[in-house]
């Protein structure tokens, strides 16, 4: 599945339109992550433990994303983009969107 931030791609000629797709994931902070990354903003540095959740949920809505996009018929998803908000004091929101195309490479 090709997947681009771009309104188009580059050497495939864009045949049909599916229409969007996503993916989402609601994460919750768990305690002792907060706590550390508390303690961590004293000092400052990055928070690992909360970038490596962050990755893994990145991934897991864009594999979601793709998997509608499957389910649909789709070659490609095109326009990609993340998105994140949270929800409540230790809840995230991360969305992954773009539109289901299918696409021919061009000759």
């Amino acid at each position: 599945m090709l997947v681009s931030t771009m309104n188009d791609i580059p050497g495939y000629e864009i045949t049909e339109v599916l229409g969007e797709v996503f993916g989402l994931t609601v994460r919750s902070r768990n305690i002792g992550s907060q706590l550390g990354a508390g303690f961590k903003s004293l000092v400052g540095g990055e928070l690992k433990g909360m970038t490596k959740n962050l990755v893994a949920s990145r991934e897991e809505v864009m594999q979601r994303m793709v998997e509608e996009a499957e389910a649909k018929g789709a070659d490609a998803v095109i326009a990609f983009r993340f998105d994140t908000s949270d929800m409540g004091n230790n809840w995230t929101e991360i969305c992954a969107y773009g539109t289901a195309v299918k696409a021919l490479a061009r000759r």
